[in-house]
């Protein structure tokens, strides 16, 4: 509970994120002692609440976010480096869910850089007993079964996460990030149409990349045996960080040019 934070000093047990799982989570980021990325954050949470139809109240603003994780998470917990995940959930108080109130919970992942890749490398597989939509909100972190389910299968395979399908076979991305394929020169990147997560982080990487001529940023359907072809694999996951794949079934992946244009990134911050 050390790094965890509520509105309230206590969690209402009738809020409807535990009985229903209504909310949307997004993640802010800590980068020696300052917040990086905020405005894309904050405008990605913004744009959630409104797909889900949340009451955003007046007081959400940037300045709020900076000034409530400035003062909490900063300078009163003194953290340097780590993932705020924040999540907000919509109360029982209206006369309409609509018109309900909002309140959040977040909690604080401490690491040693947000935007080192982990090193220990990855093993994945493809499963295929469930798939992930493709719709408005496949692309935005609200509850999903599907999630809870591949980390379960992937806990008992021994696996460290799945790759999830969208109905028509494609990859959509897996339970807790977005995956980039790296062929030659050119990164391929599951459209958000797929059913990948829309990542203010994985956005901001391949922006860099793309303004700078380092790499050729694709997005592309892309169907479960084209993953056997890249030469190597990164996963970007907005609420744990940045990864390695290191292997899918009997297929090893490099990781060098992955971490070379990662360095190439982190140098702008």
């Amino acid at each position: 509970m050390e790094n965890q934070y509520f509105t309230s000093d206590e969690l209402n047990v009738k809020n409807r994120a535990f009985l229903s799982g209504d909310a949307v989570k997004v993640s802010f980021f800590v980068r020696n002692s300052k917040l990086i990325m905020d405005e894309e954050c904050y405008f990605f949470l913004m744009a959630s609440m409104r797909k889900m139809r949340l009451n955003i109240p007046l007081t959400y603003t940037l300045e709020f976010f900076q000034s409530l994780f400035q003062k909490d998470v900063i300078d009163g917990k003194r953290i340097q480096n780590g993932i705020i995940n924040f999540q907000v959930f919509r109360n029982t108080d209206g006369i309409t869910l609509s018109k309900s109130s909002v309140s959040y919970f977040y909690e604080v992942l401490e690491m040693n850089d947000v935007l080192a890749v982990h090193e220990r490398a990855l093993e994945l597989d493809l499963i295929k007993e469930i798939n992930v939509n493709n719709n408005l909100l496949s692309n935005i972190r609200v509850h999903s079964p599907e999630n809870i389910y591949g980390g379960i299968y992937a806990e008992e395979n021994d696996l460290d996460d799945v790759i999830l399908l969208n109905p028509n076979k494609r990859i959509a991305r897996t339970t807790f990030g977005n995956l980039l394929f790296l062929e030659g020169d050119v990164i391929k990147v599951p459209k958000q149409t797929e059913g990948a997560y829309i990542s203010p982080l994985m956005e901001n990487f391949v922006t860099f990349l793309h303004k700078n001529n380092l790499a050729d940023i694709q997005e592309h359907e892309i169907i479960a045996f084209e993953s056997q072809k890249a030469e190597e694999i990164l996963l970007i996951s907005d609420e744990k960080g940045i990864f390695s794949v290191g292997k899918i079934r009997n297929k090893t992946f490099g990781n060098t040019r992955f971490l070379e244009l990662v360095e190439s990134w982190k140098g702008g911050f």
